[in-house]
């Protein structure tokens, strides 16, 4: 007798971001495959601009369904609809319509002004999306996937430069071998449960005493492994440095934010709903990864005489302040790391987007003396670095001073009074390399040997980049301000761990 294959009932509301990113996606591949005329790469652009607006209206509408009617679990209870998904979502669409834009003038120049890129980056939202609502350990996995592959090509997307062929070669290979790993841990978690489902997994472990938890143990420190490379926290950063300096000067920002939000959105998902019950096994482990993070990557920064290498290093010392909110262990400290979160992936995006504009008049030079003498050349755009720079230190009215403020305070509240300290100084050794790149633009004219144009030719800028700049300048104060609306949005994010 045939036995019956009973498909899930799909709720495509629940999935629509990322069915429209997908679909915008495949839209894209359709114009370039039956049009036989090249479109311009601002047309792409704003292509990709207009399906990650529709993303970010379709989480927004999950937002207020969410609010009224409450969470809910969809395609068989592997989808989590909640606060943390939905906040996801629009995090990862908003960084869609702003990422685009500090694509458009670097593909053109470089001649690599294909649909190529937007349709990665739209592949990758919806893996970074995808991340963030899985209720499955296989299903983050493919998630992780869809995420990670297209940001691989996108680091060797600039063919012609050996940098960033080598930069997509140790991404690829790190990248796999830590998927690997990852994989291995869920067939070991598997294996000591009996299940994949995050909240199925949470159920057993609070319902059964494990008497020999070794497998379970095992599998839990090799997914900390592999979320642990996705975010760059040492030691699992070896990746980081090289990637950022040799990818593409338009997208890396892009990458950076991206991994970020998918790697933390997974990391905290499976760790917080999934495993708590084993918190004491896990958490001495990210107290040391958040230290050492905290800890090395500001202190290397010091040295660093690459501006997209000290950013890889910075974005280090920035993991191990996110990972502050999973020491901390309560609601308050996942709000701060998804508040965190928020603010890192404007002002990321934004530094970025500024270094890929002066790389250009330094035949593509990321020394941070090819900012000498910016704040003559291009007053307002060494004004917008400024702030850029001056938030990831942490000075007041930006959301860097909030983000670092809430984590600190999260985990006072818990009385580790250890890790805050730790976090403090390495604040404080963080401002020493910040400002330096503050004085290098406000000093004096380049020197006669020095790369480049003289500082009297001021810098052009498209309106492409000018806008992207302006919403990244305008998130980074205007919620270091008036902190409320965000920060609201990330304490309603956090429901889910209650």
């Amino acid at each position: 007798m045939l036995s019956v294959i009973t498909l899930p009932t799909i709720n495509y509301t629940a999935i629509l971001p990322e069915l429209i990113l997908l679909g915008g996606m495949l839209v894209l591949l359709a114009l370039v495959s039956v049009i036989p005329k090249d479109f311009a790469s601002t047309t792409y652009a704003s292509l990709t601009q207009c399906i990650g607006t529709a993303s970010l209206v379709s989480s927004l509408i999950l937002w207020h369904d969410v609010a009224r009617n409450g969470a809910f679990q969809a395609v068989a209870q592997i989808v989590n609809v909640d606060g943390f998904s939905v906040f996801i979502m629009v995090l990862v669409s908003s960084i869609l319509v702003v990422a685009p834009a500090f694509a458009v003038d670097y593909l053109k120049d470089e001649k690599i002004a294909g649909v190529e890129y937007y349709i990665l980056a739209l592949v990758s939202g919806a893996g970074a999306i995808l991340m963030g609502a899985s209720n499955d350990l296989i299903l983050i996995f493919l998630a992780l996937e869809i995420l990670s592959i297209p940001l691989y090509v996108i680091a060797g997307l600039n063919y012609r430069r050996e940098a960033s062929g080598e930069a997509a070669i140790k991404y690829f290979l790190l990248g796999a071998f830590s998927s690997a790993i990852f994989l291995y841990g869920i067939a070991l978690v598997y294996g000591a449960t009996g299940s994949t489902n995050l909240a199925s997994i949470s159920a057993f472990l609070a319902r059964n005493n494990i008497v020999t938890p070794g497998t379970l143990y095992a599998g839990a420190a090799l997914m900390l492994v592999g979320f642990a490379f996705k975010i760059a926290a040492i030691p699992f950063h070896m990746w980081s440095p090289d990637v950022y300096e040799g990818s593409p000067d338009g997208v890396v920002g892009f990458m950076a934010a991206i991994a970020k939000v998918g790697g933390f959105a997974a990391f905290l998902r499976v760790f917080v709903s999934a495993l708590p019950t084993i918190s004491s096994i896990w958490e001495p482990v990210v107290w040391v990864l958040a230290v050492l993070s905290l800890v090395i990557g500001a202190i290397v920064a010091l040295s660093q005489q690459n501006i997209k290498r000290l950013f890889a290093y910075s974005s280090i010392n920035h993991a191990g302040f996110i990972l502050l909110g999973l020491v901390a262990m309560s609601s308050r400290g996942i709000a701060s790391s998804l508040y965190y979160l928020f603010a890192y992936s404007f002002v990321v995006l934004g530094s970025f987007g500024v270094i890929a504009v002066v790389a250009k008049t330094h035949s593509g030079s990321a020394d941070i003396n090819s900012f000498r003498g910016l704040g003559r050349r291009s007053p307002v755009l060494a004004v917008i670095f400024a702030i850029f720079l001056l938030a990831q230190a942490g000075a007041p009215f930006t959301t860097g001073f909030l983000a670092k403020f809430y984590v600190v305070s999260a985990v006072i509240e818990t009385h580790s009074y250890a890790i805050a300290v730790i976090a403090m100084l390495s604040a404080a050794v963080g401002v020493a390399f910040y400002l330096r790149g503050v004085l290098v633009m406000f000093s004096g004219l380049e020197s006669s040997d020095s790369i480049g144009s003289p500082v009297e030719n001021p810098i052009p800028m498209s309106r492409w980049i000018w806008s992207a700049l302006t919403t990244c300048v305008l998130v980074t104060v205007v919620f270091g301000v008036w902190p409320s609306p965000l920060l609201d949005f990330a304490k309603s994010a956090s429901l889910l761990f209650r």
